[in-house]
């Protein structure tokens, strides 16, 4: 049996609710949002484009207070700047009073922050009344393990320190929005929600390129030992010489020494450093490339990352060199769409690089399996929706963005 009633709805950009399917689009008084992050800059792909910009769309008024930035407004989100810090101690301290000043000075129903150093800020805005989520990007006590500027015997002491501190804010705090599984079992169940971070489709549409003379491959994201840059180098070298192949790095090396270490390496001359990119920029270079590279280290906090690389590669239609985890192992093999290398081994990154050379048509298969993967499973479209549902706790009993309309209640 179908029962149809009219009541007030929640606003979810696809229009659905637990109860049913809501019709129309109007929106009543709207719930003020404010994204704060003394880390990253405005412009931050997950913060940004991805969460800022999914709630703008659904109806709220949103405002991101990030450094790195100017006063502006795009795609309905409103960007407060505050001063650029100059060295970490400044950022971790003057920084973050300036993100909690400017955000708390925009009277926000619900405020949304990103970085560990914020956690006095988050726990402050509560016991003031106003409901807060912190956005957890990376496994944190694990994490510590590998900040080169702690001193090593200190790293996993402050780690346990920051991850006790992170698990007692949980609990003042309204909601967790964690970026893997992983992150999520650390946080209360019942407040804690999964949103990661895929690609947003319209961003990488699969290439019908016909460049299969170019014998390019590409890395994207941040230059670092732990990330395989000095293996994929080393990897160029031992590719046959007759190869013609290059290796495309796109990003920042850190620290900026590494890039004079690297370029001592024999295979630098088959290397084009593009420097950081764009959007705009990364989509046109995966449309050129025959395979991406995500070689990443053996490091406990990457062991279970989902690297938005990954799913870069895969929704623009190239096959993927990935390090052999079991949780990317569970994805790649499963989908069929790469091959799994030992990322401290530069001889097993070279042999991938060649097969993919040497067997174009499989590796546009690959490409292709990926593609598919990436439209069914692993896009952001699936993340936005579970990200306004769980805003809807939050905002429901304040001032959240509502509809009247009829609701089709589709149980019999």
């Amino acid at each position: 049996m179908i029962h149809i009633r009219t009541r007030t709805a929640s606003l979810i950009p696809t229009s659905i609710c637990r109860e049913g399917v809501v019709s129309g689009t109007g929106v009543s008084k709207r719930t003020k949002v404010v994204h704060l992050t003394s880390v990253h800059p405005a412009s931050d792909v997950r913060i940004f484009h991805k969460e800022c910009v999914t709630l703008a769309q659904a109806g709220y008024e949103v405002v991101i207070v990030a450094p790195n930035a100017t006063d502006g407004i795009e795609s309905g989100v409103r960007t407060r700047a505050v001063p650029r810090p100059s060295n970490r101690l400044e950022r971790m301290v003057r920084t973050a009073y300036q993100v909690f000043k400017a955000g708390f000075a925009e009277k926000a129903d619900i405020y949304h922050f990103h970085d560990p150093e914020l956690i006095p800020a988050g726990v402050l805005l509560k016991l003031m009344g106003k409901r807060v989520i912190y956005d957890v990007h990376e496994d944190l006590p694990r994490q510590m393990l590998k900040k080169d500027w702690l001193p090593a015997y200190m790293r996993r002491v402050i780690g346990r320190i920051m991850g006790t501190l992170e698990q007692w804010s949980a609990l003042k705090l309204d909601g967790i929005v964690a970026a893997t599984p992983a992150i999520a079992k650390r946080f209360p169940s019942h407040k804690t929600i999964t949103v990661h971070n895929f690609p947003i489709l319209k961003e990488f549409q699969p290439s019908n390129r016909t460049c299969t003379e170019r014998k390019w491959f590409a890395y994207v994201g941040g230059l670092e030992n732990i990330r395989g840059v000095t293996e994929m180098v080393r990897a160029m070298e031992l590719l046959p010489s007759e190869s013609g192949a290059r290796l495309m790095l796109a990003g920042k090396f850190d620290p900026p020494s590494l890039l004079d270490e690297v370029r001592r390496l024999p295979g630098w001359q088959h290397v084009t450093h593009l420097g950081w990119q764009s959007r705009a920029g990364v989509a046109g270079l995966l449309s050129s490339v025959r395979a991406g590279l995500v070689v990443l280290h053996r490091y406990p906090h990457f062991l279970e990352s989902y690297p938005i690389k990954l799913f870069e590669y895969m929704a623009v239609g190239i096959p993927v060199i990935a390090s052999d985890f079991p949780l990317w192992r569970s994805i790649v093999e499963k989908e069929g769409c790469g091959i799994l290398v030992d990322p401290h081994d530069p001889t097993a990154i070279a042999k991938a690089l060649d097969w993919v050379l040497q067997n174009p048509e499989q590796a546009k298969a690959m490409g292709r399996r990926g593609v598919s993967a990436v439209r069914a499973r692993y896009n952001w479209k699936q993340e936005e929706l579970k990200l306004t549902a769980f805003y809807q706790r939050f905002s429901r009993s304040n001032t959240a963005p509502t509809h009247v309309g009829t609701v089709v209640d589709v149980r019999s």
